[in-house]
C-alpha cells in the first residue's frame, strides 16, 4: 500500500513521490520537490499518522470521579491582535452573529484576508557543502492575523532567499520578510512593510478548537490556476497527529475538503467566517480520499505567544522520555502500580532535565495533577481522550512540569524543567551545514538532509542505525563523517571511505565537528591520524597537508577549506566529569518500528 503525507507547498517544477521506509520516529514516507534530477534538498518531508482518535461533541466540563483526573480542553489563541480574548478560561470569540452564507461567499470580506506567496528558494548542497544548489520558485498561499503579519506553512519558504506576497484581485506583488519560521509546527510569521498592501482590508479572526462533523472551508491558492480557491468540507477527527515537515507530534484537524500543493499556508473557516486553522499537509493512500489537515488554533497561538514572548520562536519542548502503555496488568503488578494507570519510563534521554529526576523503571501516573491513563491518553474536552503528549505540547521552553511517579511502589513528585529535544542527527539545517576539508578529506556534521541526498543505500546500515536511535549524550555532540575524497595529487588512498564515522583524531574521542577542527589546528606533531568506524585507520603528514590545501582548493573551485562557523573559538560543551571516551547511546526501538502499541517519545 502506498501512503504518505505530503505538504502541500506547490513547486513551479515537477512534483514528484519516493517512497522509503525509515526508522526514525513520525517520519514515514517523502514527498520530493526537485528542479532536476540531481537535487535533492528540494523534499518536503512527510510522516506516518498516529494517536489517539478523539469522538464525541464538546459539553461544558466536569469533574472526574477520580480526583486526580482533571479535564484538559485545548488553549484558544491569545493575543489581543487576533481578536481572541479570554475570560473564566473559556473562549470568547469576538464573531459577526450572522454565519456566512454559501451565496454570499465570493463577497465575503474574509476572502481578501487570504494571499498568495511566492517563494524563491536556494537550498544547501549537502554533499559539497560549500555550494548551493540550483534555485527553484514554489507558490503557497498566506493570510492577515492583524499588526501587519502574516501567517503561512514553515516549508513555504524554508531555504528562501526572496518571498513576494499578492492580494486577491491586485496586479502587484509586494515583498515579505520572515520574521519567524517554526520547523516543528509548521508555521511562518511574515510581515509586509508597504503600506498599499494593507489599505483597506481586514484581518482574519481566530475561534476555536471545531466540533466533530462541523463545516470547514478552506481557502487559498492551489495549482490549477491563479486566482483564489475555495473547497467545502468537514472536520473528520481531532487528534494528536504527526507533523510532517518538523516530524513532530503535535494536535491535528483532519478534514475531508480537498487540500492540494499551493493550498498550504491557507485558513480554514467555519461557518462564521472565522480561521479555525491552517492547512498545511495531506495523507495520500491508494485506500483513502479527502485526508487533509488543519493546524488548530490551539498549536498557532503556541507559536505566536512564543514569539511575542521571547523575540523568535524557541520550539515546542519535550518531557524527553521513552514510554511505554501499561494495559497489561501482570505488567502493572510487576511494578506495584495497582490501578489501571501510569505510563512506563522505558528510557530518559541524557540532555533533558528529566535525566535528573527519573529513572527506567518509574511509572508516570499524572502530569501537573492530570491523570495519565494506562494507555497513554488523557482526558480531553468532554468524554474524550487523547495522547499524553497533548499537556506537554501546551507547555513553553524552560516551563516546569510536576510528575506523578510510582518508584518501587512508592507514590512520589517531581517537578523537571521542559525545554525543546536536542537531536543527535538534526531534522533541518539552517544556513550552510558545516564542513572542513583536511587534504581532499570532506568532514561534515550527519543530518537527516545529507542522508536523504546521498539516499541510505550509500550511508550503510549501521551508520543509519545511529543517526536513527542514538541519543545524544551531551548538547552539542554529533557525528561526524567523512562525506567524501577529493582526488589530489598526494594520493592518499582512502577513495573507498566515503560516509564513514570518524571516531578519534591523534586518539582523542570527537564531540563534533568544530572539536575536530580545534585538534587538527591544535596538533603540533607529524601525523594526522584518522580513526574510523570498524578500526580504519588514515594516517597524513601534516606538512604535507598544509603544503596542498592550497592547490586543492584552487583545482576545485572552493572558496574556503572550512565553513565560517568553524572560524571560531572552540569551546568545549562537554559537563565536567562526562567520560569522553564513552560510546554512542544505545539503540532504542522506535514505536514506528514496533506499532502504535509500543513505545513512544515525550
Amino acid at each position: 500500500m502506498a501512503a504518505a503525507l505530503s505538504s502541500c507547498c506547490t513547486s513551479l517544477f515537477s512534483v514528484r513521490l519516493r517512497y522509503s521506509h525509515t526508522f526514525r520516529p513520525i517520519t514515514s514516507l517523502r514527498a520530493t520537490l526537485s528542479s532536476n534530477p540531481k537535487s535533492s534538498s528540494n523534499r518536503q518531508k512527510e510522516g506516518g499518522v498516529h494517536g489517539v482518535v478523539v469522538s464525541g461533541q464538546r459539553k461544558k466540563q466536569s469533574n472526574s470521579k477520580d480526583d486526580r483526573d482533571k479535564k484538559v480542553g485545548p488553549q484558544p489563541a491569545s493575543s489581543k491582535s487576533l481578536g481572541v480574548s479570554r475570560k473564566d478560561k473559556d473562549v470568547v470569540v469576538e464573531s459577526k452573529d450572522k454565519q456566512v452564507e454559501p451565496n454570499n461567499l465570493q463577497d465575503s470580506a474574509f476572502l481578501n484576508a487570504v494571499v498568495k506567496v511566492y517563494c524563491t528558494h536556494t537550498a544547501p548542497d549537502y554533499s559539497l557543502p560549500w555550494q548551493k544548489q540550483r534555485q527553484y520558485t514554489s507558490t503557497g498561499s498566506a493570510f492577515m492575523i492583524g499588526d501587519r503579519k502574516l501567517l503561512t506553512n514553515a516549508h513555504c519558504v524554508e531555504h528562501h532567499t526572496q518571498v513576494k506576497v499578492k492580494r486577491r484581485g491586485d496586479d502587484s506583488k509586494y515583498v515579505a520578510k520572515v520574521l519567524a519560521r517554526g520547523i516543528n509546527c509548521d508555521i511562518a510569521l511574515l510581515s509586509v512593510e508597504n503600506d498599499e498592501f494593507w489599505r483597506d482590508v481586514e484581518p482574519l479572526r481566530f475561534g476555536s478548537l471545531p466540533h466533530l462533523q462541523e463545516s470547514v472551508t478552506v481557502v487559498g491558492y492551489p495549482l490549477g490556476g491563479d486566482t483564489i480557491s475555495v473547497t467545502k468540507g468537514v472536520v473528520s477527527r481531532i487528534e494528536v497527529t504527526s507533523y510532517a515537515h518538523g516530524s513532530s507530534d503535535l494536535l491535528g484537524i483532519q478534514i475531508d475538503a480537498a487540500i492540494n500543493p499551493g493550498n498550504s499556508g491557507g485558513p480554514a473557516f467555519n461557518d462564521q467566517g472565522e480561521c479555525i486553522g491552517v492547512a498545511f499537509q495531506v495523507y495520500r493512500s491508494e485506500e483513502a480520499e479527502n485526508i487533509g489537515y488543519v493546524i488548530p488554533t490551539t498549536v498557532v497561538s503556541h507559536f505566536l505567544t512564543d514569539y511575542e514572548k521571547n523575540g523568535k520562536y524557541t520550539g515546542f519542548p519535550c518531557l524527553g522520555v521513552l514510554i511505554q502503555k501499561l494495559e497489561n496488568p501482570a505488567l502493572r503488578a510487576s511494578l506495584k502500580v495497582h490501578s489501571n494507570e501510569g505510563v512506563l519510563v522505558r528510557r530518559v534521554e541524557p540532555t533533558s532535565d528529566a535525566n535528573n529526576v527519573l529513572k527506567e523503571g518509574d511509572v508516570i501516573v499524572s502530569f501537573d495533577d492530570v491523570r495519565v491513563g494506562a494507555e497513554g491518553t488523557v482526558p480531553f474536552r468532554s468524554n474524550e481522550r487523547i495522547a499524553f503528549h497533548f499537556l506537554i505540547s501546551q507547555k513553553f521552553a524552560g516551563d516546569v512540569a510536576e510528575l506523578g511517579i510510582i518508584r518501587a511502589g512508592t507514590l512520589m513528585k517531581a517537578k523537571t524543567v521542559l525545554n525543546p529535544r536536542v537531536h543527535l542527527v538534526p531534522y533541518h539545517i539552517e544556513g550552510q551545514p558545516s564542513y572542513l576539508i583536511i587534504a581532499g578529506l570532506v568532514f561534515t556534521p550527519l543530518s537527516e538532509p545529507l542522508i536523504e541526498e546521498e539516499s541510505e543505500d550509500h550511508m550503510g546500515l549501521k551508520l543509519l542505525a545511529k543517526a536513527r536511535y542514538s541519543l545524544a549524550r551531551f548538547k552539542g555532540e554529533q557525528i561526524v563523517i567523512l562525506s567524501q575524497v577529493l582526488a589530489n595529487e598526494l594520493n592518499i588512498g582512502y577513495e573507498d571511505m566515503s560516509n564513514q564515522q570518524v571516531v578519534k583524531f591523534n586518539g582523542t574521542r570527537i564531540k563534533n565537528i568544530h572539536h575536530l577542527a580545534h585538534l587538527i589546528d591544535s596538533c603540533k606533531g607529524r601525523y594526522l591520524c584518522f580513526e574510523f568506524e570498524d578500526s580504519y585507520v588514515a594516517v597524513l603528514e601534516r606538512e604535507a597537508v598544509a603544503a596542498a590545501s592550497s592547490s586543492i582548493l584552487t583545482d576545485y573551485g572552493i572558496p574556503s577549506e572550512r565553513s565560517s562557523d568553524l572560524l571560531k573559538p572552540y569551546v568545549d560543551s562537554l559537563e565536567s566529569g562526562q567520560p569522553s571516551d564513552q560510546e554512542f547511546g544505545d539503540t532504542p526501538v522506535s514505536n514506528y518500528e514496533i506499532g502504535s502499541e509500543g513505545l513512544l517519545w515525550a
